[in-house]
């Protein structure tokens, strides 16, 4: 029966291919730059996700595409996410204990007496670099390290945008050389390649984006530097007050991170974080923990009360510091249901755009449209970058590029390294830069920075699809297939 129907579905024209998208882009830049502004995932970005969705399935049913096979796609690509929506989860979970714990004031209590303005930004790019090559994940590197960093950065009184640049420069640096990355060896798997020869060859292109990135964020450090924001002594009192500030609270992140770098499940190592989160909590914060409950001893139904609530719905520990307050506040689970509803919506959507055909025939469309070496590059960056908008996904953004253009490298006497690099270089890290992307949507909610706030300052992710394309403008290491053995 399938056969059948399939004979039966018209071959879909690049015009309504491309009109989902183009309804898309309009109708979601109408909400960000003329409606609701930052507030914009708060619901009308989703819905209009499934508007665009709509439109799409009813040029699929125009073309004879049976709605079963679209609904099965949509299925497919929602079930496809359900680790990362637990994993969202767990990060609401995990920033409400680290909080009450002592353990994300801690960081930004000794992070404020290492680190000052005219470095800061430097340093969040090499940490987050370090902390992802190591463990192989630029999300668990947001939603560990990055969170202390945003919170170090507020404290300094640095723009949002730029401290969320500056962590997702480094977290996608080192996301993208990590042998121990999904990206990473994803990549080199729908190219044909072996992970490490992909690493070596990707570090041309790679190593001159992250140059210039630290070198336009030291450019930026010295001019913040100059306004005079480095006396933080009244809030590292505020801190101490509210707070038992001991670098024994470290013990936790370093476990996680621990059980992270020995390949542990993301999950399991989230849920661990937790748990160490709420007994850190009731070693460390007893003081805390009476005030917070409104009790003169610890009782257990008032501390299982404030510990759910912490992990579930929210905790705000004020202090004498306007910035501190703010800062000392967490949604725990609840806070990312909001992007979990966004990644559910793009999914729902990038689903119907691969049933009807819409994506594959975009990006043959792309594939015949140049026929230089410089061309079949540029066709495979711009194809990323569009499924990077149009599925939002990153995987799909690597992997169907990555089957359709193969052959065209071969063909061209290309190695395989070179498609590898290109997927890297223009479709892991552009993902986190367009707002209903999955990458972007858990970043923003993660870190609680809106993507157009830091995407002008993602220089490395910026950067990176013009340096690959600049590499094979020139013809610089341009690897062909007979020198493969050499």
């Amino acid at each position: 029966m399938k056969e059948k129907i399939q004979t039966n579905r018209k071959k879909i024209t690049l015009f309504q291919a491309l009109l989902p998208i183009i309804f898309l882009i309009g109708l979601l830049g109408y909400n960000v730059f003329f409606v609701y502004g930052d507030q914009a995932l708060s619901g009308s970005n989703q819905f209009i996700l499934l508007l665009g969705a709509a439109l799409a399935v009813v040029i699929g049913w125009f073309n004879n595409v049976p709605i079963k096979e679209i609904t099965h796609e949509i299925y497919d690509n929602i079930k496809s996410t359900s680790g990362a929506i637990l994993i969202l989860l767990l990060v609401g979970a995990l920033s409400g204990t680290w909080l009450l714990s002592g353990i994300i004031p801690s960081m930004i209590y000794y992070g404020l007496q290492i680190l000052n303005p005219s470095i800061f930004l430097v340093a969040c790019v090499i940490i987050c670099a370090m902390v992802s090559i190591a463990i192989g994940s630029s999300w668990t590197t947001s939603a560990t390290i990055g969170i202390a960093l945003v919170g170090i950065g507020q404290t300094l009184q640095i723009h949002e945008g730029l401290i969320g640049g500056a962590i997702i420069s480094g977290a996608y640096f080192g996301d993208k050389l990590s042998p121990m990355s999904d990206t990473t060896n994803l990549a080199s798997a729908v190219s044909g390649t072996d992970v490490f020869t992909h690493i070596r060859y990707m570090l041309y292109t790679t190593l001159p984006s992250i140059i210039i990135t630290i070198v336009l964020f030291s450019i930026i450090g010295f001019t913040i530097s100059s306004q005079g924001v480095s006396d933080t002594s009244a809030i590292e009192l505020s801190i101490k007050e509210r707070f038992n500030v001991t670098p024994w609270v470290f013990v936790a992140p370093f476990i996680i991170l621990l059980m992270i770098y020995k390949k542990a499940e993301p999950l399991v190592a989230l849920f661990c974080g937790v748990l160490l989160g709420v007994i850190f909590a009731l070693i460390f914060q007893q003081n805390l923990l009476l005030e917070l409950t409104s009790k003169t001893y610890l009782d257990f139904k008032s501390l299982y009360k404030l510990i759910i609530d912490t992990i579930t719905t929210s905790t705000q520990i004020p202090t004498d510091n306007p910035t501190l307050n703010e800062l000392f506040s967490s949604s725990g689970m609840q806070g990312m249901l909001s992007t979990i509803w966004l990644i559910i919506c793009a999914m729902a959507f990038g689903g119907v755009m691969e049933a009807i055909g819409a994506l594959e025939r975009i990006t043959s469309f792309l594939l015949n449209l140049f026929s230089s070496m410089f061309g079949l590059f540029a066709s495979t960056t711009v194809s990323c970058i569009m499924l990077n908008m149009t599925t939002s996904d990153q995987y799909l953004s690597l992997v169907i590029p990555g089957k359709m253009f193969s052959k065209a490298y071969k063909s061209k006497g290309l190695a395989p390294e070179n498609l590898s690099r290109t997927l890297e270089d223009s479709g892991t890290v552009t993902s986190v830069l367009v707002p209903w992307n999955t990458c972007a949507a858990y970043n923003s909610g993660v870190l609680g920075i809106p993507t157009l706030s830091y995407l002008p300052y993602a220089f490395f992710n910026i950067i990176s699809p013009f340096m690959t394309l600049i590499f094979v403008a020139f013809k610089i290491k341009i690897r062909q297939l007979k020198d493969e053995n050499k």
